[in-house]
């Protein structure tokens, strides 16, 4: 007969243990309290769409000021669910376990009654942040949670199809980056996207992203003009194509009516002496002796076939069978230093005389090497032992010495061969506080167009909550809607600065943070953005704000390529976001679609930082033999 095994009762936990926690929990309780009180100004500023959320923020700062690891041990060996996902109800979360320690302490040995607090509950939490999504982003779509924004291509003003392409597949949000384009443009790729809302009966939001103050590489003069033609050829170097060349008119250029290896601008009068068959000598750049066979000739231009690689520039000298003559139109190569880890090299404001691209290697030392930088005027608030990163982070070094008006950089992040570094690449300086307004003039210029037309405006390099007050005033001045802003954190400072920026954003009716990856990763060091952008989700969770998960979400699908099994893994954890953001590129459209199943998917197994427990495949496949 089998044994029957009765269950035995949950011992109680000791008394003194009960009564430790329980006053652990209030005193953090008390700060918590205390820290909204103290806050009572900026309580005051923030719009009442905000109200809770504020306190609530403020509420999980003060939660989170202290590490809780070792109270969130002894809460787990009570059987007591942690404080690990207090994002949305702080005070509710720390406050339900106090009951629960309460009702484990016994009869008369409970806390008296806490005094009540105004602040979000478990359900009200949670309802606020959908509520203020839904109020910046546009309403989520049916069966799906987390929305997905997708950059557009200049070619968005001019291809209603691909715009309609991408509504269809499911975008719902249209970014517009005021960095590019311009506001005809802009305004093309508006109206197609309402037109195709109509059409498809579809709703999606615009926003527009302002281009804020952006420190780039700049000054490196020209290189020499000098274009590379080339046949095609098999492996074994034998050629199995000639090269296409189209000849036509500097006086009336056009453009080549069919794929062509590169287009050359000639005389009007030499291109006339020329007819089918007719040989064109040269001596190319190299002094190796050349010539083109001439296909076809016409009013437009002609045709013409090179079969050995030729590298041409503006001096070459065309004899025809009468006339000869130079091409205009060849461009300059793009200009660029080639950096290796040790090597020197001069930031500066002043005229870059001395200084020629170069992939030769440098001396030890600080060579003449040097490039200017868009906004001079930051270098005045470097000190020496301040990291500097160029072009994304692929480059990176210290300042050892400043004079004015010039940074004396000693590289130490490269490849070993040397890294390229050209003219309008990215310079991020993480220590230094540079003194830049977050909008341009060009930035204020375009805010009338915004204003206008967008449904939410992008603030880039938010970094003081002075830049936030200073969009919603002029704002203000510009429209009587109101607009959502975004804000862009893509800096070092902005990170630091987040709880502030959002109470600053928390006096509009509406607002929402982008993790702006990107820069980010250069700013706080790459092996900290998982970190950072955890940080962020949290912070932004507790003020109810919604979050745009951002740069290189399934980048090698987008430009045209598979995405990795890593790219994978991050647009899943996109499901943390309200809304997920793709850049351009040839495959966007299909981007989308993948991006929008992952997410389906994602969010029947998670919501923020809480598993759902949905019943596992596995589990119901498995048998006991």
């Amino acid at each position: 007969m089998a044994e029957t095994v009765q269950a035995r009762p949950p011992a109680r936990p000791p008394a003194a243990a009960t009564a430790e926690l329980i006053a652990e929990l209030t005193v953090l309780r008390r700060d918590m309290v205390a820290a909204a009180a103290q806050a009572a100004d900026h309580l005051r500023a923030v719009h009442p769409n905000f109200g809770l959320s504020a306190r609530n923020l403020l509420h999980y700062l003060a939660l989170r000021r202290h590490d809780h690891r070792p109270l969130q041990d002894r809460l787990a060996a009570l059987g007591l669910s942690s404080l690990g996902r207090a994002e949305a109800h702080a005070l509710a979360t720390v406050e339900a376990v106090l009951a629960v320690l309460n009702a484990l302490s016994g009869p008369g040995t409970a806390a008296p009654p806490l005094p009540a607090e105004a602040a979000p509950d478990f359900s009200s939490g949670p309802r606020l942040l959908a509520e203020h999504s839904a109020a910046c982003l546009g309403r989520a779509p049916a069966g799906r949670e987390v929305r997905i924004m997708v950059t557009m291509p200049s070619e968005a003003a001019t291809d209603y199809e691909l715009v309609a392409g991408l509504l269809r597949q499911g975008m719902d949000c249209m970014r517009i980056n005021c960095a590019h384009d311009d506001a005809a443009a802009w305004l093309r790729m508006i109206q197609y996207l309402r037109r195709a809302e109509q059409e498809l009966d579809k709703t999606c939001t615009v926003s527009m992203d302002l281009a804020g103050p952006k420190l780039r590489t700049q000054g490196l003069p020209p290189g020499p003009a000098v274009l590379l033609v080339r046949p095609a050829r098999d492996d074994l170097g034998r050629v199995t194509a000639p090269a296409r060349l189209w000849l036509t008119a500097q006086e009336q250029p056009r453009a080549a009516p069919a794929e062509a290896a590169a287009s050359l601008a000639f005389p009007a009068a030499w291109l006339q002496s020329l007819a089918k068959n007719d040989a064109v000598f040269f001596v190319d750049a190299r002094g190796a002796k050349r010539q083109l066979r001439v296909r076809s000739t016409d009013a437009a231009g002609c045709w013409a076939e090179l079969h050995k690689t030729a590298y041409l520039t503006p001096l070459i000298r065309f004899r025809g069978p009468v006339l000869a003559a130079t091409s205009q139109g060849i461009p300059p190569l793009e200009p660029f230093l080639v950096l290796r880890p040790g090597d020197g090299l001069r930031l500066t404001r002043l005229p870059l005389r001395d200084s020629q691209p170069t992939d030769e290697p440098t001396e030890p030392g600080f060579p003449p090497a040097a490039i200017g930088c868009t906004l001079p005027e930051v270098l005045d608030s470097v000190r020496p032992g301040a990291s500097i990163w160029f072009d994304d982070g692929k480059i990176g070094g210290v300042v050892d010495r400043v004079e004015p008006g010039t940074l004396h950089v000693r590289i130490t992040e490269a490849r070993a061969k040397g890294e390229k570094l050209r003219n309008d690449k990215g310079i991020n300086l993480p220590d230094s506080r540079l003194p830049l307004a977050a909008l341009t003039e060009k930035d204020l210029r375009d805010l009338a167009f915004v204003a206008r037309h967008a449904d939410l405006v992008a603030l880039s390099f938010a970094n003081r909550p002075a830049d936030v007050e200073q969009l919603l005033a002029h704002l203000a001045r510009l429209t009587d809607r109101p607009l959502p802003i975004i804000l862009k954190i893509e800096t070092r400072q902005g990170f630091e600065q987040l709880p502030a920026l959002l109470l600053s954003a928390m006096r509009a009716a509406s607002c929402g943070v982008m993790i702006a990856r990107g820069d980010l990763a250069v700013e706080c060091g790459f092996e900290r953005l998982a970190e950072v952008q955890e940080e962020i989700l949290w912070l932004c969770e507790a003020a109810h704000v919604p979050v745009i998960w951002a740069t290189q979400v399934l980048e090698s699908l987008a430009r045209g390529g598979m995405p990795s099994r890593a790219e994978i893994t991050d647009a899943a954890m996109g499901d943390r976001a309200e809304c997920v953001m793709l850049n351009k590129g040839p495959r966007v459209g299909e981007a989308v679609q993948i991006l929008g199943n992952i997410l389906q998917r994602m969010q029947a197994h998670q919501r923020k930082k809480s598993a759902l427990l949905r019943s596992l495949q596995v589990a119901g496949m498995y048998s006991p033999a």
